[in-house]
């Protein structure tokens, strides 16, 4: 889109000093929108944050650089008490509560897609822009504009997952400038245009915090504890219910329930708050068969549940839960009625191949039954559902 012989669109461009956001801009400038570049700072405690992994001040530094040799002019804010706030203490909280949470959904939901559009006004500016691997469709509906979140074209780095709690109106404002290109082409179209984070690492970890040290980061306020490690065999039976009765779509959907008395002790560790379903590291006990793998966790009683192998049945659920007020839809005209059902593709967890599923409203919330069981159900992250190549909607995973 150009605009020779029209008023120039104005784009507020997130700068982050990585090679993605520093394209973004190029491009942005190319087709001739009068580009402004933020880098936003949201995090300065290092506590628990790995040797070496500083947050943002390289990346400042970097995101400067590449302003000026694009050619637009740079600017610096200051979003840290909101992101503590929204971000970091819903952290602490949901970890106390034995939950995952997913901190970089939120940072999208409540710092890049909200606290970050007060640069519109701020600069009077028309949109704002990301580095994000993601589409953007408009349509319309009964005379209005609809937007839609699509997944970007590279599936290595396909990033719609991020954005599964974006609104019609974030979604009216935002422009995805490389969501149609692959991560090679990014980084071949920065060598070209000699972008000082041409060749600058991708960076890893919590959203503006970093790599870190979970256990050490959550200690700044979740107090170590020591409790039991019940290591659960891996005979173990999902449902101890009579093979007669029928399952129910409530069991279906629940997370599995152990006890103690399912196994036996075979370790202790330091608090059942500072691990989650799925984790192999961290447990350190050793002279097993098989990796023990984290099953599940009990905040409550400071106890943690692990069994043998990538292949344990209690790792495997067939489907989960979301609640009511948990259920998030981009696009609300797609939103279901209770006791309807429709067939999507789902997605659990960044990465994670989409997986076939039925989604089945009820007045109580949203049950997803999975075509096939899934690895690590974690309550606490998001599930996102997707028609196609859309995401329509997510929701917090409650069990």
């Amino acid at each position: 889109m150009h605009f020779a012989g029209m008023m120039k669109k104005r784009v507020v461009i997130g700068l982050s000093g990585g090679v993605d956001s520093s394209v973004a801009a190029l491009l942005l400038k190319e087709q001739g929108y009068d580009v402004i570049a933020v880098f936003m700072i949201n995090w300065h405690d290092k506590t628990g944050v790995l040797k070496g992994d500083c947050p943002w001040d390289e990346d400042v530094m970097f995101a400067e650089m590449v302003a000026k040799k694009i050619g637009i002019p740079f600017y610096i804010t200051d979003y840290s008490s909101k992101y503590r706030e929204k971000v970091v203490d819903y952290m602490f909280a949901e970890y106390q509560r034995g939950r995952t949470p997913n901190p970089d959904i939120l940072c999208n939901r409540e710092i890049k897609f909200n606290e970050f559009f007060s640069v519109l006004e701020t600069y009077n500016a028309d949109f704002v822009a990301t580095g994000h691997y993601c589409r953007r469709a408009v349509s319309e509906m009964d005379g209005q504009q609809v937007y839609s979140l699509l997944k970007g074209v590279d599936p290595g780095k396909e990033q719609s997952y991020f954005l599964c709690q974006l609104n019609q109106y974030q979604l009216s404002k935002t422009l995805f400038p490389i969501g149609h290109l692959h991560k090679t082409e990014v980084r071949e179209i920065a060598q070209k245009a000699a972008l000082p984070s041409a060749a600058k690492k991708d960076s890893q970890g919590i959203c503006f915090v970093g790599k870190v040290d979970l256990p050490a980061f959550l200690q700044q306020k979740l107090d170590p504890t020591e409790g039991m490690v019940i290591e659960i065999p891996g005979d173990w039976k999902g449902f101890e219910k009579d093979p007669a009765e029928p399952l129910t779509l409530r069991d279906t959907c629940k997370p599995w329930m152990f006890s103690p008395e399912s196994g036996h002790i075979a370790g202790r560790h330091q608090g059942a708050h500072f691990y989650t379903i799925g984790q192999r590291k961290g447990l350190n006990i050793g002279g097993k068969e098989k990796p023990l793998f984290i099953l599940a966790t009990d905040t409550e009683r400071n106890i943690i549940y692990v069994g043998q192998g990538q292949d344990h049945p209690g790792l495997y659920r067939p489907g989960l839960f979301i609640q009511d007020h948990d259920i998030h839809w981009i696009r609300p005209d797609k939103e279901m009625t209770d006791g309807s059902e429709r067939e999507c593709m789902v997605r659990i967890r960044y990465r994670q191949p989409l997986q076939a599923a039925r989604l089945i409203k009820s007045g109580e919330g949203m049950f997803i039954v999975f075509k096939e069981p899934q690895r690590g159900i974690t309550p606490g992250q998001f599930a996102a559902w997707y028609e196609e190549d859309e995401l329509t909607g997510s929701g917090v995973i409650n069990a």
